[in-house]
C-alpha cells in the first residue's frame, strides 16, 4: 500500500509541476524512478520509453502506464496513470472555469510568451540525455538525424519511421547474430585444421 501511495505521489508531482508536455516529463521520471528510488535499471527505463514512443496516445500518460506496470502489473498502472492525468484535468478544469476572463490580460499574456522558451528547452534536454544513454556512436548518429529529416523536410509520419526502425534493429540483430555464429565455426574448424596437423606432424 505504501508503494502505491509513493507511486501516485511521485507522478501527481511530476503532472503537477512540468510544463511542456509528456518530453518535459521524461527527465523527471526517469530521476525520480531511475535515480532515487531505483524501481527500474536505465536500460529497462529506456525500452519502456521506447514503447510508449511508439504506442498511440499521449506520452506522459503511456509511460505512466508502462511504469506502473512493469512495477505492480495492472493495479500499478492505474496508481500512475492515475497520478499523471490528474493534475492536468484539475488545471484544464480551472482554466475552463476562470481563464476566459484574464486571457486577454496583458500580464498573463506576458507570463506566457516567458514560458514558451523554456518549454523548448525542457523538450530539448531529454533528447540529448536520451541521445547519450542510448549510446549513440559516429556509426549510429545518421539514423536520428536521417528520421528527424524525413519528418521534418518531406513530411514522412513518425510511424513508417518506428516501423523502419525496428525492422532494420532485428535484421541487423540477426545479421550480427549470423555473423557471429560463422566467425565461431570459421574459429573452431581453424583450430580443428590445426590439431590434426600437429597430429600429423
Amino acid at each position: 500500500m505504501i508503494f502505491y501511495f509513493e507511486a501516485f505521489k511521485i507522478f501527481f508531482k511530476i503532472g503537477a509541476f512540468t510544463i511542456g508536455g509528456g518530453y518535459a516529463m521524461v527527465p523527471l521520471i526517469e530521476d525520480e524512478i531511475v535515480n532515487k528510488k531505483k524501481w527500474i535499471e536505465q536500460d529497462d527505463f529506456l525500452d519502456l520509453l521506447a514503447i510508449a514512443q511508439s504506442a498511440p496516445g499521449i506520452l506522459a500518460v503511456n509511460i505512466a502506464i508502462f511504469v506502473g506496470y512493469r512495477l505492480r502489473g495492472v493495479k500499478g498502472s492505474l496508481v500512475t496513470s492515475l497520478g499523471s492525468i490528474l493534475p492536468s484535468f484539475l488545471m484544464i478544469l480551472a482554466i475552463a472555469l476562470f481563464f476566459a476572463s484574464y486571457k486577454d490580460n496583458p500580464y498573463v499574456e506576458k507570463v506566457f510568451k516567458g514560458i514558451r522558451p523554456a518549454v523548448v528547452a525542457l523538450i530539448a534536454a531529454p533528447v540529448f540525455r536520451m541521445g547519450k544513454k542510448a549510446k549513440l556512436t559516429w556509426k549510429t548518429i545518421w539514423i536520428p538525424v536521417v528520421a528527424a529529416l524525413l519528418i521534418w523536410l518531406l513530411g514522412f509520419s513518425p510511424i513508417w519511421i518506428i516501423i523502419a526502425a525496428g525492422v532494420g534493429g532485428y535484421l541487423y540483430g540477426r545479421w550480427m547474430k549470423d555473423d557471429g555464429n560463422g566467425s565461431s565455426l570459421n574459429s573452431s574448424h581453424h583450430i580443428g585444421e590445426v590439431s590434426q596437423s600437429e597430429r600429423g606432424a
